[in-house]
């Protein structure tokens, strides 16, 4: 279903679908239906359940979700947020796109420098 075929729902229709048995939430402009996975959570009911009837982009993102869930939210998919503009998302795991592999760098220093002074203190 392509994105111009989809329902349109108002943030106040997402909001009555606020319980763990009925739960609706927004991310990036669309709206889906996490009732379902709700038992299949990683993180525990409770996650969904705090976020559930509202717009749950910022908490989505802060968590840095991988490119599975965002497949899941794929099949989770029941329409569009009246007014709501979606973005491209980008892939977590397409390191040639990332902007800065820097935390990586980092952490292969340190384990260098570790093993370095693991060495020389032998």
């Amino acid at each position: 279903m392509s994105e111009t075929e989809l329902t349109i729902f108002t943030l106040e229709e997402v909001a009555k679908h606020n319980t763990s048995s009925d739960l609706w939430m927004v991310y990036n402009g669309l709206v889906y239906d996490c009732s379902s996975f709700v038992d299949e959570h990683p993180g525990g009911e409770e996650v969904l359940v705090d976020c559930a009837g509202t717009d749950a982009t910022e908490e989505f993102d802060d968590i840095g979700h991988s490119d599975d869930a965002h497949e899941i939210l794929k099949g989770l998919l029941v329409g569009k947020l009246k007014g709501g503009v979606t973005k491209e998302i980008k892939s977590q795991l397409n390191f040639e796109e990332s902007s800065s592999n820097f935390p990586l760098l980092a952490v292969g220093a340190i384990v260098i420098a570790a093993g370095a002074y693991y060495y020389l203190n032998m």
